[in-house]
């Protein structure tokens, strides 16, 4: 009787009663130290107070966020268990993984928390510009590489929706994570990074890298003299999101309650500062408008995979 108790309370509890709740475990299907996971620590230390329950983070990586998206999919309907789903989660992976073991169904939405668009990263001998790129792209096929997380993954899927809009071929190679497609680039033995906000920025900023182009919706602020490629290629749009989703049948009272403290956490200036440093848009939705964002989504990126021939 007593954790029905605390699912209800909608006020603070006491330090030492909060101590001693049953913690709101949010679920990050990478490893530690990536965007998501830089995210789901951010959010989770701001959602707790406003909740009224330890929140903490548990990674689950593997298998393109298939293993944790399964994880929660299978978890308890009680609130307790809590997904951050990047777009390759429900946006990418139904339409190219076979026999996947969750459907869309399987989730309630909780809130949209951010967009991250992806950074065309060069070195700094290498083309001053998008344009540039290109023509040497035009010129000589298949000799650029960039960096990728593998032939699914969303970071090639927009490089390739890049390379569809211009007419080019460059030539992608599989790394596991960031930090190892980061040390080949430092290192010249790969032409291009093709990351998010965080991961390209870093190199921007150090003078290591020279960001030519964001693939996003909107220009980044503190980095607005890179333009998007959508002002190259108008509609040529390739952006990842982060949300929070809880098994279906959680009861709606837990998920409101869940969205309230995350959507609270989101709108701070503080925390669209943190992310904006990650590279990353915060919105704060509510349920309803995160479940239309990701069925537009879905709905959008499904026939460009069909043309493009993705597979996982």
């Amino acid at each position: 009787m007593r954790r029905r108790g605390l699912l209800a309370a909608p006020l603070l509890l006491p330090g030492a009663a909060l101590a001693q709740a049953r913690p709101v475990t949010i679920t990050v299907p990478f490893p530690p130290g990536g965007s998501t996971d830089v995210t789901a620590r951010i959010l989770a230390e701001r959602m707790a107070g406003p909740l009224g329950l330890p929140v903490q983070v548990e990674n689950r990586p593997g298998a393109a966020t298939v293993i944790g998206a399964e994880y929660v999919a299978r978890a308890a309907a009680d609130g307790h268990t809590v997904l951050i789903a990047s777009g390759s989660t429900l946006t990418i992976n139904p339409h190219i993984v076979r026999n996947i073991p969750y459907r869309d169904a399987d989730f309630a939405p909780v809130t949209l928390i951010s967009t991250l668009p992806f950074a065309i990263v060069a070195r700094p001998d290498g083309p001053p510009s998008l344009e540039a790129l290109m023509e040497r792209a035009r010129a000589n096929p298949g000799s650029i590489t960039y960096g990728t997380n593998g032939p699914s993954s969303f970071n090639n899927i927009a490089m390739l929706l890049v390379n569809e809009a211009f007419g080019v071929r460059m030539q992608d190679v599989t790394y596991r994570g960031d930090a190892a497609q980061v040390a080949d680039f430092l290192g010249g033995r790969l032409d291009l990074l093709m990351v998010g906000g965080s991961t390209g920025l870093a190199q921007h900023r150090a003078g290591a890298g020279r960001i030519l182009a964001w693939t996003g919706d909107r220009r980044m602020p503190g980095n607005e003299e890179v333009p998007l490629v959508a002002d190259f290629r108008p509609g040529t749009v390739a952006q990842t999101y982060f949300a929070l989703l809880v098994p279906a049948r959680t009861p709606a009272a837990m998920i409101q309650r869940l969205n309230a403290a995350a959507v609270q956490a989101i709108r701070t200036d503080d925390f669209r500062t943190r992310l904006l440093a990650e590279g990353s848009f915060a919105i704060g939705s509510s349920p309803e408008e995160c479940a239309s964002f990701m069925r537009a989504e879905s709905e959008r990126w499904g026939p460009l995979l069909r043309r493009m021939n993705i597979t996982g």
